[in-house]
Formats: structure tokens, sequence, C-alpha cells
């Protein structure tokens, strides 16, 4: 096992608020169907790409900002904004002036990165940790420039996982039920070996990664045509029904605002 992937202490910064963000950008390595602006879908690729290729396409940026908006069931000044750039979503979770990146996106897209952390009032400099959910491409693809950018920020990831990613300093790992700067970290390997959520359970929030998808306001569980083990991912999807949390913000799909839980329970019955 390499240096990166070697176990490391969670260093506890306190209990200080954070701020979260989330990039989701839809690639064929992750499920949903690429769709151009106009919503319709693309042709699929003829060519296979290998889930654990660290090759990333450049998408073109044109965001869309909305104003942030208050998580439900939340406490305090809990508030998040979805940034709409193409095909790829990206979501801020502000909790005072702290920050944690839950995945880095494709490589090309670091400047929305930085202008999501703008808006929200924070800046690279605020970044103290960054959570990669798992290590298809389209997720870890800008890791490198996102930690070269914050450069006081430790990078985690699940161990299984850890060997496909690249960054220019050590990741540390992390497993179900450690904890970032008070974020809950849930084991649910399925769609990759090392797949992780993470959940804000203060706010009611889940970070889902590609455990979960969305279509139409329908919560559906990982992709089989891009998930390496679907009967672990459906247990997964099983255990992040016992938890309680109000917001699913997804990789790939549309944010669910209210009852995530409960969406997420009744997915777990037909499974």
């Amino acid at each position: 096992m390499g240096p990166w992937s070697r176990r490391r202490f969670l260093i506890e910064f306190g209990k200080g608020t954070t701020a979260l963000v989330l990039l989701g950008p839809v690639a064929a390595a992750c499920g949903s169907e690429p769709r151009g602006n106009d919503g319709t879908p693309e042709a699929a690729s003829s060519s296979s790409t290998s889930s654990s290729s660290l090759a990333a396409t450049t998408i073109p940026a044109n965001p869309t900002t909305t104003e942030a908006q208050v998580a439900p069931e939340s406490s305090g000044d809990t508030r998040w904004e979805r940034v709409l750039m193409s095909n790829v979503s990206a979501y801020i979770l502000v909790r005072n002036s702290k920050a944690v990146i839950v995945d880095a996106g494709h490589a090309g897209l670091i400047d929305d990165i930085e202008a999501g952390l703008q808006r929200v009032g924070v800046a690279w400099a605020d970044v103290g940790d960054v959570i990669l959910t798992h290590m298809h491409s389209d997720h870890i693809g800008g890791l490198p420039a996102v930690m070269e950018r914050a450069t006081s920020a430790t990078a985690h990831a699940g161990e299984p996982d850890i060997e496909a990613m690249q960054s220019p300093r050590p990741l540390s790992v992390v497993a179900d039920g450690d904890e970032v700067v008070g974020l809950r970290i849930i084991g649910t390997p399925g769609h990759t070996p090392g797949h992780v959520c993470v959940l804000d359970a203060t706010a009611g929030i889940l970070v889902a990664g590609d455990a979960l998808n969305e279509s139409e306001g329908e919560v559906l569980g990982a992709s089989s045509r891009f998930s390496s083990d679907m009967t672990a991912a459906n247990e997964s999807v099983k255990k992040l029904a016992t938890f309680d949390y109000s917001t699913i913000l997804m990789g790939h799909g549309d944010p669910i605002t209210s009852n995530g839980s409960q969406m997420v329970a009744d997915l777990s019955s037909t499974l």
C-alpha cells in the first residue's frame, strides 16, 4: 500500500461550522446519459472507459446562478445553493466560513468551483478538507487543481478507491463512522468498492455521490450499468434509509429538498 493510502488520523478541527461544496458533473463513468444544453439525450459514446480511469473531459461552463436556499429542517443559518453548468451541478452548503469540498469533478472546471466559493463568501484559504465519494474520473479529475488552490486542505477517500486517485499531497483514508469536521462518513460500497456518502446530521443533508440518483423527482439507486456490485449497492441504499435527513444532494440529478430519508426508505422497500 502506497503512502497516500495509509490510514491517517483525522485532525479534530473543533466544532466550528462548515461550508460544504459538492461538484457532481454528469459523465459516462457514473451513469446518467449525457444531455445537450436543450436537455435531450446525446448519443452514447461507442468507446468503453474504465471506471477507474483518470482521463477527464473539459465541459464548457455555462453557469446559471440561483439564490442560496435555506436547507429545510436545518438548525442555525445553514443554506445551500445549486450551480448549474450545462450538464454539471455544484452544491454549496454554507455554515459560517469553513469549507469542505465533496468531489472535484472533471478537470477544467476549477474556475466554476472557485466562482461558487466566491458567491457564498468563502475562499480557497477557507477550504480545510476535500472528500471524494468515489474513484470515477468525473468525480476526481479536478482533484489536482483543487488541491493546488486549497493549499491547506486535506483530501479524504475510501481505502478501496484511493489508489486510483492523483493528488499533489497525500490522501487520508476514511471509513464508515468516521467524522471530518463534524460530517459523518457513511460507507456505501457497490457503485465502487470504496464509495462513501457524507451526512450533515445537524442540517439534515446527505451528500450521496452516486449511491443515489434522481430522475423527474424520483430517487433512484446506483446505476447498474456503471456499478461494480449491484448487490452491495442495493444494501447501501438500505443502509442510507436508516439515517435521518431532508435534503439529498446527488452527483447526478436534481436535489431532493424535502422528505429525503422517507423517499430513500420507500426505494429501499422495493430492493
